[in-house]
């Protein structure tokens, strides 16, 4: 059966099927196969269930936040800004790279947006400066990762709501992990330049006075972060509250920068409106598959499994993380998210793995599957923005960011307070 359904959703997506509509299908079919009940007749219920909890609310918000910021042309000065301060360094703007996506993820929460806003920016610097343009565009579509790391993450809220976890206490596990990947990514970049120097381009020069004039520019994104993450730490705002005041807050420092206009808040609402149908859709089909593997008896089964095979935890572990990068070699992120965590969390946990640490892991592990060939999703997002050439070569540019990420996930695993120190000491 197990079989049957990866088979078909290969297939299904090779042919350029829409993933939702793809989950879906796969649901319907493994229904009217391997079991007698109608369990169409269960998709008004599924449906209801998975858009009515309220923190999904914060997923458009979170999205219209950096749409907002997107769409005023304040990234694009803290593109620059960044710049400034990091060119010096071997591998120039691929730093800036890495560096905007920080602090735009900071505002994003989503993987794909982060990517597309630093990549709409940075394009066009390859041939001016002389960079290597793989690896210049592999930082990019690395920096997009940071995205669904570094808080407010669209993703973590999402393993939040599919486990039961405390959104809060995601979103401080994965304060230090994000910081620490991309200074992994930085040094990544400058040990290639070192090796290859001419792969770094021409070094930007600047004036100390030049880089303190640009300073204003890092304000908007560590406003909001602060008005989001403080809201609730403080006590005075629900995740879902303070994704609202983080809105209201973005509307404001636009207004406040005269770049409120009836064209900014067109074109914010429609991409919000995009990317949230597409994410609620996934939400939804995945939840519907869910479901259906569930009523055939794939769930019970691969939980009986797994504890019939007798493994020490440890080994179960490196199996799962083994079965992640290979799923994310073939399967958009957020939908491979959806399906297999209530699957795979509730039987690590059960075997004394911590559900919050848990959560940082998988989220290391899509990052690394979405610069992953062939499916990798950044990858084409880059590649779409650059308008030129073979996707070929971002997926060459991604290699040295992917081990960068497989670095990443050892040190979580060797060293689990870096995810989970913020979080004990909060508590």
């Amino acid at each position: 059966m197990i079989i049957y359904a990866v088979s078909l959703l290969l297939l299904l997506l090779a042919l350029a099927i829409p993933v939702a509509a793809t989950l879906g299908g796969i649901g319907l079919l493994l229904g009217w196969q391997f079991t007698p009940l109608p369990i169409h007749r269960g998709v008004g219920e599924i449906v209801w269930a998975a858009v009515s909890d309220p923190l999904l609310v914060t997923i458009p918000m979170f999205i219209m936040m950096g749409e907002i910021l997107l769409r005023s042309g304040i990234a694009a000065n803290m593109y620059r800004s960044v710049a400034l301060w990091l060119s010096w360094l071997p591998g120039g703007l691929m730093h800036s790279n890495i560096g905007s996506s920080a602090l735009f993820a900071a505002v994003s929460g989503s993987s794909v947006a982060t990517a597309a806003t630093i990549g709409t920016v940075a394009v066009s610097e390859i041939d001016k400066h002389g960079y290597n343009e793989r690896l210049f565009l592999g930082s990019i579509a690395a920096g997009g990762t940071i995205g669904i790391m570094i808080p407010p993450s669209i993703n973590l809220i999402v393993y939040g709501v599919l486990t039961d976890t405390s959104i809060p206490q995601l979103f401080l596990a994965g304060l230090v992990p994000g910081i620490l990947m991309s200074l992994v990514f930085i040094t990544t970049i400058i040990l290639i330049c070192l090796i290859k120097p001419g792969y770094g381009g021409d070094r930007i020069q600047a004036t100390f006075a030049e880089r303190i004039a640009a300073l204003p520019d890092f304000l908007p994104p560590i406003f909001i972060f602060a008005i989001v993450i403080g809201s609730i730490y403080a006590g005075v705002a629900t995740p879902t509250e303070s994704a609202a005041l983080g809105t209201f807050a973005s509307l404001v420092l636009v207004a406040f920068k005269r770049r409120l206009n009836w064209r900014v808040l067109a074109m914010a609402a429609q991409g919000t409106m995009k990317s949230t149908a597409m994410i609620m859709a996934i939400i939804i089909a995945a939840k519907f598959l869910n479901f259906a593997l569930t009523a055939v008896g794939f769930i019970g089964a691969f939980k009986s499994t797994i504890h019939g095979i007798g493994l020490d935890p440890f080994p179960t572990l490196l199996i799962i993380i083994a079965f992640y990068l290979v799923l994310g070699m073939f399967m958009e992120t957020l939908s491979m998210m959806v399906i297999t965590v209530p699957i795979v969390v509730p039987v690590l946990v059960s075997m004394g793995y911590d559900a919050i640490w848990l959560g940082i892991l998988i989220i290391l592990l899509i990052e690394t599957a979405m610069i992953t060939p062939p499916v990798g999703i950044n990858l084409f997002v880059v590649q779409g923005v650059r308008g030129r050439g073979s996707v070929a070569d971002l997926m060459i540019g991604a290699i040295p960011f992917v081990a960068a990420l497989m670095v990443m996930i050892v040190l979580i695993i060797v060293v689990p307070d870096i995810a989970l120190w913020l979080p004990n000491s909060s508590g």
